[in-house]
């Protein structure tokens, strides 16, 4: 393994991590913070709040000083959660720490996703996107894992965001080699010239195939986190399945995801559209299964079949956008796709919980599913869009570049 692949799947590894920690440490957190439930949904907005921001900011730094700032994020990533499980006492304090981990994270989201695309195009086109979001998944359900041993054997709330911290150091410093790789591929992106007027943020980039994709992605994520976010309440809620069982939902899902990745990689570079609509239906189809279980059995097969059908989705959809991106704009076209998908999975749980408050949770459930199903309906018309636009933008290009009295392409005579 070269160490372009090596640093990206790393950074996934410690992403994982850190958001693995996060949610098996969360009830321990909002204990420290001294917080009810209702507090805990308003501090954890902040999170968002920090993110956006730095998601779009994150692309053309990346763009300009290349994968040492993504080595810089992973390790400030792990150091901010251990900041906030040391500093989360009390409303205030549990919020400030919020803001700054939404921001490293959001960072770190986007300077991730763009290594991991710079590192398949070095690569030859290796799925190493699909494959590093199946490294991401599979960090988060060993992290919520070891993180549930330690809270039980009572280690104090820092502990196993230490362990994270120490994870996101070792990926840093992979990151930062492979960085050394990543400026030989940079070689040939040619600097702006002095005194040129400053590069505008989208600079070269069409945005509107940007744009569409994100939004599509921005679907996937609120199915997603829909079920990552409710599948626990749903179990306990309708089924009376009890905690303990209820928490099987999450973890099933998480698991799915990250076995599906893996095992789907490669038909996702090779036939993204049809990866994409047979995800999609999965999605659907997993959801429905959901909404009309009789038991706990049937329902986790549902969440099992729609985690199979979104895993391939933002994968898929991320390498659609940026692979074709010149290496100098990459970071800029990655911000701009992620970004908007972060704005379905802020969205997601809470569509859940608008249509449970009309419909209870299973009238909640086919809301998600109708979402799949309208996904799996426009991904062919949008992404053939997207085709159509880079196809007169490449035939106006070359126009522009064949010389006075040739012809451009194959002359009739």
């Amino acid at each position: 393994m070269t160490a372009l692949p090596r640093a990206a799947y790393a950074g996934f590894a410690a992403f994982g991590c850190l958001w693995g920690v996060w949610g098996a440490m969360l009830p321990a957190v909002r204990e420290q913070a001294g917080l009810g439930h209702g507090q805990l949904g308003t501090a954890l907005l902040f999170i968002g709040a920090g993110a956006l921001p730095a998601m779009l900011l994150t692309g053309p730094a990346v763009d300009r000083f290349g994968h040492r700032v993504t080595a810089v994020l992973q390790v400030a990533l792990g150091c901010t959660g251990v900041i906030v499980a040391l500093t989360g006492h009390g409303f205030v304090g549990l919020v400030t720490g919020l803001v700054a981990l939404g921001a490293v994270s959001g960072a770190a989201d986007v300077a991730n996703n763009a290594a991991a695309a710079s590192a398949e195009r070095a690569s030859g086109r290796r799925p190493v996107i699909a494959r590093a979001h199946g490294v991401f998944s599979a960090g988060v359900v060993g992290a919520s894992l070891v993180s549930g041993v330690l809270r039980g054997a009572g280690a104090a709330v820092a502990v196993p965001f230490l362990l994270a911290a120490a994870v996101g150091a070792a990926a840093g410093i992979l990151t930062w080699a492979g960085a050394r790789t990543d400026d030989r591929v940079r070689a040939g992106v040619r600097p702006p010239a002095a005194g040129s007027p400053p590069r505008r943020f989208f600079g070269t980039l069409r945005p509107l195939p940007l744009l569409v994709v994100g939004g599509l992605a921005a679907l996937a994520f609120a199915v997603e986190n829909a079920h990552q976010s409710w599948s626990a309440e749903y179990l306990d809620d309708v089924l009376s399945a009890g905690p303990a069982v209820a928490a099987a939902g999450p973890a099933v899902f998480a698991a799915v995801v990250a076995v599906a990745r893996f095992a789907v990689a490669g038909l996702s570079a090779g036939h993204p559209l049809a990866v994409l609509i047979i995800g999609a239906a999965a999605a659907a189809a997993g959801t429905v299964v959901v909404a009309a279980a009789p038991t706990v059995a049937v329902a986790l097969t549902g969440v099992g079949l729609a985690a199979a059908g979104t895993a391939v989705l933002y994968p898929t959809l991320l390498a659609l956008a940026v692979l074709r991106v010149d290496e100098s704009a990459k970071g800029t076209a990655t911000s701009v796709v992620a970004t908007i998908a972060y704005l379905g999975f802020l969205a997601g749980p809470v569509y859940v919980g608008y249509w449970a408050a009309v419909a209870g949770l299973p009238g909640a459930m086919v809301a998600v599913a109708a979402v799949a199903a309208g996904l799996a309906l426009l991904t062919w018309p949008a992404l053939r869009a997207v085709s159509a636009v880079r196809r007169r933008r490449a035939g106006s290009g070359r126009r522009a570049r064949t010389p006075p009295g040739r012809c451009a392409g194959s002359c009739r005579r």
